[in-house]
């Protein structure tokens, strides 16, 4: 994320009851056995993986979708596929709402996210970011073209690149604007030929008698608060993820008009599926 959406103020959620503290007593300790755990098992195939395969990864990505698949089954969280995933080389971009999209997108499809580069940094998250193959960026302009060669790389090994152009999580009840500096990348010489970019759109519906914002994660809200109520929702509502038809680098004039058509197909998916949200919320 390149920023923080402040727009709009945090749920007043309840407090977690006695139950919801003994499902986080069960849950939390499942989920880490299991995230490093198999994350322990992936190292140890990448050691193997690397010098065979170099770039290209045609196991360790296996494990990760585990992960992500066996997280959302701890938590509860039922996920629902519509459409069709691309095949071939190309990258994804996606609306942002939640930590949770990484476990969610990651669960559906074999992607590698695309994140800043202080993400690199963080502790235990940066760790398993590195592991699982990030793309780290930087946010300076002089480092365009070295971030270009980074992409190109990565997309010829066919990996499958995926980041949020809106720059940072939300309430998810919208699709903010696209930022379109990254799109630069993919109208370069190597690339736009061959490039196609998937839109998607991924929406959450809140549990029954929940806080419409009941998923999102912005501001200055806590990763650790967003996970301990996760953890202790007795019945989650669930998660839709909707693959647009992918659109082709070559037919866009430049990374502005690309940008908003992919942001234009997110952004539609997202409305229909949500249904009306109650202005006073927007």
């Amino acid at each position: 994320m390149s920023g923080t959406w402040n727009a709009a103020e945090p749920p007043d959620l309840p407090p977690i009851t006695p139950m919801g503290w003994l499902r986080v007593a069960v849950r939390l300790p499942l989920m880490a056995g299991v995230i490093f755990g198999c994350l322990a098992l992936l190292v140890l195939v990448r050691l193997i993986e690397r010098p065979l395969f170099g770039l290209e990864r045609p196991v360790t990505p296996h494990i990760t979708r585990f992960v992500c698949r066996s997280v959302l089954l701890i938590l509860g969280l039922p996920a629902e596929t519509r459409g069709r995933r691309m095949e071939g080389r190309g990258a994804v971009v996606a609306n942002h709402t939640s930590w949770l999209d990484i476990f969610v997108l990651n669960s559906r499809d074999l992607i590698y996210f695309v994140a800043k580069s202080e993400v690199a940094r963080w502790p235990g998250i940066g760790w398993l970011a590195r592991a699982t193959g990030t793309v780290f960026i930087q946010r300076d302009p002089r480092a365009a073209q070295e971030q270009t060669l980074v992409f190109e790389a990565r997309l010829k090994a066919g990996h499958r690149l995926l980041f949020f152009p809106e720059g940072t999580s939300t309430d998810g009840l919208r699709v903010l604007p696209f930022k379109t500096t990254l799109f630069a990348a993919f109208h370069s010489e190597a690339l736009h030929h061959r490039m196609q970019i998937q839109p998607v759109s991924v929406v959450y519906h809140a549990p029954t008698g929940a806080h419409p914002r009941f998923y999102g994660w912005w501001g200055d809200m806590d990763f650790g608060g967003s996970l301990l109520r996760l953890a202790a929702q007795a019945r989650q509502g669930k998660v839709v993820v909707i693959y647009h038809p992918p659109l082709r680098v070559d037919d866009f004039a430049n990374r502005k008009s690309l940008a908003r058509a992919l942001e234009d197909q997110v952004r539609e998916g997202h409305a229909a599926e949500l249904g009306p949200v109650d202005p006073a919320l927007l």
